[in-house]
């Protein structure tokens, strides 16, 4: 399978956008550019991010095609139920889940979402409305939040 790619500056760091040519495949916050390669999918998914950041777009609609384990399919399913400018905890997520208690394991599944603000894992906070835990860095968490006016 090739996979494609693109750059995205944003306002909080480069975004690279990585697709097959059927879906998104990643969007990770990085530090060096990597050898550029894109096709109609990373761009229309860069598109829909610049709209994002400008504020004209709170919906993303690229397909995409996450791959994980059963468990975090259904925690990044849950994400995406989150509306822009709302947060929930990792409780809350647990327990639509149907699982009070796996409040680390949404931690865990939430931090290896492929897909950052496309799958909106920075909307989950701490049950105390901390906000803690992001893999693209903490600044950039209360960045987003902000953005959506969520904090």
């Amino acid at each position: 399978m090739t996979i494609y790619n693109q750059i995205l500056d944003t306002p909080i760091g480069q975004l690279e956008v990585r697709a097959s040519s059927d879906a998104l495949l990643s969007v990770y916050f990085v530090e060096h550019v990597q050898k550029i390669s894109s096709n109609q999918i990373t761009s229309l998914a860069v598109n829909q991010l610049q709209e994002y950041f400008t504020g004209d777009r709170k919906v993303f609609d690229v397909p995409t095609e996450a791959s994980g384990t059963e468990f975090q399919e259904k925690v990044w399913a849950q994400l995406i139920l989150i509306e822009y400018g709302a947060t929930r905890s990792y409780q809350d997520i647990a327990s639509s889940l149907s699982n009070a208690k796996a409040v680390r394991a949404v931690g865990s599944a939430n931090g290896r979402n492929p897909l950052s603000i496309i799958v909106p894992c920075h909307r989950v906070i701490g049950a105390n409305g901390n906000i803690s835990g992001y893999a693209g860095g903490v600044t950039r968490k209360e960045w987003l939040l902000r953005h959506e006016g969520a904090i």
